[in-house]
C-alpha cells in the first residue's frame, strides 16, 4: 500500500497580503527550508531544473576517509511533540531506535516555528503547545512536564553513545495556524518593527499589517540580532550539548527585508546618500519568478549585502557559541540548490568559490566575500530530490546537491553531511512504496560517499511509515558491511 505522505504541521507565509497557507492544512509539508512554494517564492521545493549557468569547474574536494563519518537525523519539533514533549520513555525508545539502525549524530529542534524555545535561557519564552498531525487530524500538544526538554535528550543520547546536536529556527518570530498563535511577534507590539518588511506591489508593508501567518524577523535588525546571539550564547552553554545547528538563518525571500533599517544600511554600504527606493534595487511586487529581465541599478550590490547581513551574523554566532563552550561544533542548516539560494540571502559556499564566475546573471565580483562555510564546523545539506532522482552529477539529484556541495564549499568546512527528506518527496503520489523504500536505502551511500556524512530528514517520517529497516541497510551498506 503506497505510504501516505506524512505531513509536518507548521504554518507557511503569505506573499502580497492573501490569505496565507497555513500548517493545518494536509496540503503542506514541512521541511528543514521551509516549503512556501506556490504561496511565496521561496524555493523550499523550487520549481526550476538546475540552473543551466551551473558549469562549475571547481577542482573537487576529496570527502573525508575516516571510519567515524557520521550518520545525521533531524528530529523535528512540532512533528515530534505527540511522543516527546513529556515522556522521556519515548524519547529514549526512539532514539535507541535511532542507535540500531546505525545513526550517529541526532539534531533536536529545539526552536521551532513559532520562535518559542525547549531549552533554557535568559531571554526565550518556553514552547507551551505545538501543532502536529496524527490519525485524528491536526492536534494540539501541551507540554506539561518541567523537566529540560533538550538536557533530556543530551542524557540519553550520551548514554547509547550518539552525538547530540541542537537546531535552532533562526529568523523567525512567530506563527500562527488555526490551533492558535505563538511566538514574540505575536505577544509583544512593541517588537513590531523586527518583523520583516515586504516589497509588495502595494508599497512596502509589515509582515504583520500584511497578514503573514509566519513571521520573520528583520536579519539586519541590529537588536533583532543581539535577541537571537543571546539565544545562542545560551543554548551553547549546555556543557555537554556536542552541536548547534542554525536553521533557517536566512531571508524569507526576495521580497524582503524593505524597512528603512535595511535601507539605511544598504545605502551606507553602497556609499550613496539617496536612491529610488525600492525600484533602484527591485521594482514594487518582485519575487524570485518575477524579475525583471532588466535588473536595476543596484541589483547585483543589494543581493550582495543581504549575503554580507547573513554571512556577518553567522560569524557572529560561530564566536559567540564557541567563546560559551570551546569544543562545541558550530553549523547550518542550508538548501543544497546553491544556484538559488540568493534568493533567502545566503551565500553558503568557501570563500574561495568565486560565484560570479559561474552566476554572473545575479551575482557580484565581490559575492564570493561573503561565503560563510569557513565559519562552520560542520554543514548539513538539503539534497532534497524526489525518490527517483537518488543518483546524478547536477542540483536536483541527492548526490549532485552533495557533490556539488563539496565543491562549492572546498576545505572552508570540515564535515558536509548531505541527504534526502524521505517524507515530502513524492508530493504527487508517482512513486510505489517500493521504489520509496529503495529509495531510502540508495540515498545512503550515493551522498555518503559524495560528501563527508549522511543526512536524514525527518525522524518522523521514519517512524510513521516504520522505514527504519531500510535506512539500516543503506547505513550498512555504505560502511561495507
Amino acid at each position: 500500500m503506497k505510504k501516505l505522505t506524512v505531513i509536518i504541521a507548521l504554518a507557511a507565509a503569505a506573499l502580497l497580503g492573501t490569505a496565507a497557507c497555513t500548517g493545518d492544512q494536509p496540503g503542506y509539508n514541512k521541511t528543514p527550508e521551509w516549503d512556501l512554494s506556490g504561496v511565496t517564492d521561496d524555493p523550499g521545493t523550487p520549481t526550476q531544473p538546475t540552473d543551466p549557468t551551473d558549469t562549475s569547474t571547481a577542482t573537487p574536494v576529496d570527502p573525508v576517509e575516516t571510519p567515524g563519518k557520521p550518520f545525521y537525523i533531524w528530529i523535528d519539533a512540532s512533528a515530534n511533540f505527540p511522543d516527546f514533549a513529556n515522556s522521556k520513555d519515548n524519547i529514549r525508545r526512539d532514539l535507541q531506535l535511532a542507535k540500531d539502525t546505525g545513526f550517529t549524530d541526532v539534531v533536536v529542534d529545539v526552536r521551532p516555528t513559532t520562535g518559542d524555545i525547549l531549552y533554557n535561557s535568559s531571554v526565550g519564552t518556553k514552547v507551551e503547545w505545538l501543532g502536529a498531525w496524527t490519525s485524528k487530524g491536526y492536534e494540539k500538544f501541551t507540554r506539561t512536564a518541567d523537566w529540560d526538554y533538550l538536557e533530556a535528550f543530551i542524557e540519553t543520547g550520551h548514554e547509547l553513545g550518539l552525538r547530540v546536536h541542537a537546531a535552532i529556527n533562526t529568523m523567525v518570530g512567530g506563527n500562527k495556524t488555526s490551533l492558535g498563535q505563538q511566538g514574540l511577534l505575536y505577544r509583544d507590539n512593541s517588537k513590531k518593527g523586527w518583523a520583516t518588511y515586504y516589497n509588495l506591489q502595494a508599497g512596502i508593508t509589515n509582515a504583520i499589517d500584511a497578514g503573514q501567518n509566519t513571521l520573520f524577523y528583520n536579519p539586519a535588525h541590529p537588536d533583532v540580532q543581539a535577541y537571537l546571539l543571546q539565544l545562542i550564547k545560551d543554548l551553547a552553554s549546555y556543557k555537554d550539548l556536542d552541536g548547534i545547528i542554525l536553521d533557517r538563518c536566512r531571508y524569507v525571500g526576495l521580497e524582503a527585508d524593505f524597512s528603512e533599517e535595511s535601507k539605511t544600511q544598504f545605502m551606507k554600504y553602497i556609499g550613496v546618500v539617496s536612491l529610488e527606493w525600492p525600484s533602484d534595487v527591485l521594482p514594487a511586487g518582485a519575487t524570485y519568478s518575477t524579475q525583471p529581465t532588466t535588473k536595476p541599478k543596484y541589483y547585483k550590490k543589494w543581493l550582495e549585502w543581504r549575503a554580507k547581513v547573513i554571512h556577518d551574523f553567522v560569524e557572529k554566532a560561530h564566536d559567540i557559541a564557541h567563546e560559551q563552550n570551546p569544543d562545541i561544533k558550530f553549523g547550518v542548516y542550508v538548501g543544497g540548490w546553491y544556484s538559488q539560494y540568493y534568493d533567502v540571502g545566503v551565500n553558503w559556499a568557501g570563500p574561495g568559490y568565486n560565484t560570479s564566475a559561474y552566476y554572473s546573471a545575479w551575482a557580484s565580483a565581490d559575492y564570493k566575500n561573503y561565503g560563510f562555510a569557513d565559519h562552520c564546523d560542520h554543514m548539513l545539506i538539503g539534497a532534497y530530490a524526489s525518490p527517483g532522482s537518488v543518483y546524478g552529477s547536477s542540483e536536483w539529484t541527492m548526490q549532485g546537491f552533495c557533490s556539488l556541495a563539496k565543491q562549492k564549499i572546498g576545505k572552508a568546512c570540515p564535515m558536509v553531511a548531505g541527504g534526502p527528506d524521505v517524507g515530502n518527496w513524492d508530493t504527487n503520489n508517482q512513486y510505489t512504496q517500493e521504489q520509496e523504500n529503495e529509495a531510502i536505502t540508495n540515498s545512503v551511500k550515493a551522498c555518503y560517499d559524495a560528501c563527508d556524512g549522511y543526512f536524514l530528514f525527518d525522524m518522523i517520517h521514519l517512524k510513521k511509515a516504520n522505514q527504519w529497516q531500510y535506512a539500516k541497510k543503506g547505513i550498512d551498506i555504505a560502511l561495507g558491511k
